[in-house]
């Protein structure tokens, strides 16, 4: 299974979405939280080109957020980008 990185703040209901989906679906994940960290959202949005949280990646490939991680899922391509 490949490396997912989610940038979430604890606040944030898409966040807790997002992760609620890769819990369910038994995928581990680091999560890097941003509350009050500026230089760790600087950085995730010189990453993604976007400021909201979640910001997601699936090995180097950025997903974007909560809604986007959904569309794959609906779509049924997100299991076979998990595995890669």
């Amino acid at each position: 299974m490949k490396n997912v990185v989610v940038y979430s703040s604890d606040w944030c209901p898409y966040c807790i979405r997002a992760k609620q989906l890769l819990e369910h679906k038994g995928v581990a994940f680091e999560e890097i939280r941003v509350d009050g960290k500026p230089q760790l959202r600087a950085e995730m949005s010189q990453k993604a080109g976007r400021t909201s949280v979640p910001q997601i990646w699936v090995g180097t490939t950025h997903v974007g957020g909560c809604d986007d991680l959904y569309a794959l899922e609906r779509a049924g391509k997100l299991d076979a980008m998990l595995q890669g």
